[in-house]
């Protein structure tokens, strides 16, 4: 059944029950009442016509006043029966006026616009740092919250509460985009006893691709944290330094990786913050969202730990909103060949093929500045990272393709091998070392 706007469809004893004694007003999901609700114009116009034509109503006097269609006020000391009947008022809100003529409550109409699953749970936040609540229903929300509340009509709250001028709405489904709506999203401070319309869409999230119980516990899942902080906390991006709040270790997670853990955290009710503070993750704000592939920060966001081959997709927001982006950081793979992978002396060492072959010769450094020589240890393939929009080395001009000579010898399975290539701006440059197989080398 559809949400009810003709007081045709209402009866007493049926969907309203009616209390002269207590001064109640009771809805039931019952006759054509569903849990659709009524709009309070709807109910408003029922009690006009019962108060006309039932002659022992009309003894008492109207329960409700009305300044808009989606505004009213229940006098005369009348009030809903419980939160049940609250609960299904739609595209209203209203205040209770005692007799004596003063507000003892006051509840918003809370709508959202926007695209909703059906099954999609909003919840809201009333006090900062506090605890959230579901909205009765799931989908699109259309529910009256209470805001202000004061029980005993003296004119202060210290008996009950002043919501007015705060309103979170949250919804976050797994393998969804996050959402959150805000009373300055509607250009409000403060809110009175009317219906509000908040913006709220939720779609599917692409970047989020596994299970929530493996985010939960899985590596390198389980080794991603967030950490909280009140102080600016320094990073160095291409040369300067800027100031973080918050720090997510990636745990040298991909990208994606580390923000299906953010993801995750922010479901949860209960405190996400790895350090000495304590944040409830279901209400805090989005760390991180992707445009495209490039995953981005909010503000005052830096991951520490990410993996290297992700850090050209990489864009952190610093604590004063500006965006900052490493220089462009190529990677270079170097693979072995078996006679060298098996060979425990084997070592490599990349330089610019220019020099190469004389006594001036240069290494090239890492991004890091460290050369980019070691041992092969066993290992298939190793990859370096090279500054490409900074590396100077040699006179060589930033930002340019740098050729390389890469040369790797071993002792008693690999013969001494060299073979060249070229750093480009990309993640997938790489030179191949296949060295014969050793089969005079004698240390006896």
């Amino acid at each position: 059944m559809a949400m009810i706007t003709d007081p045709d469809q209402l009866n007493q004893a049926t969907e309203v029950v009616l209390n002269t004694t207590n001064k109640t007003i009771g809805l039931s999901v019952a006759g054509n009442l569903s849990t659709d609700g009524v709009t309070l114009k709807a109910l408003y116009s029922f009690l006009k016509e019962e108060w006309k034509n039932d002659t022992s109503l009309i003894k008492f006097p109207f329960p409700m006043g009305p300044i808009t269609d989606e505004q009213f006020e229940l006098i005369n000391g009348w009030d809903f029966l419980d939160s049940t009947s609250r609960n299904l008022i739609r595209n209203a809100g209203w205040a209770v006026v005692n007799t004596s003529g003063v507000v003892t409550s006051m509840h918003a109409g809370v709508i959202t616009l926007g695209s909703l699953e059906a099954d999609d749970q909003v919840y809201y936040q009333q006090t900062a740092g506090g605890a959230s609540t579901n909205i009765v229903l799931t989908g699109p929300v259309n529910q009256a919250v209470q805001i202000y509340s004061d029980p005993n009509g003296d004119g202060s709250t210290a008996d009950g509460f002043d919501r007015r001028s705060l309103l979170n709405l949250f919804v976050r489904e797994w393998q969804q985009t996050y959402a959150k709506s805000t009373l300055s999203d509607i250009g409000v401070s403060q809110m009175t006893y009317q219906a509000y319309r908040f913006p709220l869409t939720s779609a599917a999230d692409l970047k989020v691709t596994h299970t929530e119980s493996a985010v939960s516990t899985d590596a390198p899942y389980s080794g991603i944290d967030i950490t909280y902080y009140g102080t600016d906390q320094n990073r160095t991006i291409g040369g300067g330094s800027y100031p973080f709040r918050v720090i997510i270790d990636g745990n040298n997670a991909t990208a994606e990786q580390i923000y299906e853990k953010v993801q995750w955290s922010l479901r949860q009710n209960s405190d996400i913050d790895a350090g000495a503070g304590s944040v409830t993750g279901k209400t805090a704000d989005d760390l991180l969202y992707f445009v495209g592939d490039t995953l981005k920060t909010r503000d005052g966001v830096f991951i520490d730990n990410y993996n290297v081959n992700d850090i050209n997709r990489l864009v952190f927001t610093d604590y004063n909103g500006v965006e900052r982006t490493f220089p462009y950081v190529a990677t270079l793979t170097l693979n072995f060949g078996t006679n060298l992978v098996n060979d425990s002396n084997a070592v490599y060492r990349v330089f610019f093929t220019s020099g190469y072959g004389t006594a001036g010769a240069i290494t090239v450094n890492d991004k890091d500045s460290v050369a980019m020589t070691g041992t092969v240890s066993g290992q298939s393939s190793i990859t370096k990272t090279f500054d490409y929009d900074g590396n100077t080395q040699g006179g060589r001009t930033a930002g340019t393709d740098a050729n390389i000579t890469v040369v790797a010898i071993g002792l008693a399975t690999g013969q001494y091998v060299s073979a060249t290539g070229t750093i480009q701006r990309s993640n997938a440059n790489s030179v191949s070392l296949v060295a014969s197989l050793e089969r005079s080398y004698a240390n006896p």
